[in-house]
């Protein structure tokens, strides 16, 4: 009998550091920044590609990943899209629950034709938003996206030829529309993929 208590406790014992292993591990299962409770990114107030006004609690029920660029970046808003395209491959028919943002920091240049062109070219689930000066600006500092205008050189038209210095990151909300994720650029989709899979 006081054997099969012993048996009983150590297996009870075993039970319960397995579970607090479990809990322990679960803030480290993401690939990219836990950025869980921000008190800023809470939302935004933009207009689509398809001239329809948009706010974070549209996309509630989906994950939502959100990136800031501009449709005539070189390298960096490409390879973003790019690799979006591929981590929703990746997803399966799970990527129906995901929807991709892209923000644009030049309303200036990138008119609603143009983010209708533009985006869903990488995917056509993916969706463009703009804002005029005023409202891209205040969306940037929101979400503390850091971006600047810098003047090209050697150009007859130097005020349409420019480059923007920007940050490169994502922004992933759960489905209740809450930050969870800040993705660094360039991974790859495999970790991105991963890590969206966690919060589905």
């Amino acid at each position: 009998m006081k054997r099969l208590l012993t048996l009983l406790l150590l297996a009870a014992m075993a039970m319960f550091t397995a579970g607090c292993d479990k809990m322990a591990g679960k803030p480290a299962a993401f690939n990219n920044v836990d950025v869980t409770g921000l008190d800023y990114a809470k939302g935004f107030s933009l207009v689509d590609h398809h001239g329809k006004p948009r706010t974070l609690e549209d996309f509630r029920g989906k994950l939502v990943v959100l990136f800031f660029g501009y449709t005539q970046c070189p390298d960096v808003c490409p390879t973003t899209m790019a690799e979006m395209a591929a981590v929703l491959k990746d997803l399966g028919p799970a990527a129906d629950e995901v929807q991709v943002l892209f923000v644009t920091l030049d309303p200036e240049r990138d008119t609603q034709e143009l983010l209708a062109s533009y985006v869903p070219a990488f995917d056509k689930r993916f969706l463009g938003l703009r804002g005029d000066l005023e409202a891209t600006a205040r969306t940037a500092k929101e979400f503390k996206v850091f971006y600047n205008k810098v003047a090209g050189a050697g150009s007859e038209n130097s005020a349409a030829n420019y480059t923007i210095d920007h940050t490169a990151g994502s922004y992933v909300f759960d489905r209740e529309g809450k930050v969870r994720l800040f993705l660094r650029h360039g991974q790859g989709p495999g970790p991105i993929a991963h890590d969206l899979r966690q919060l589905l």
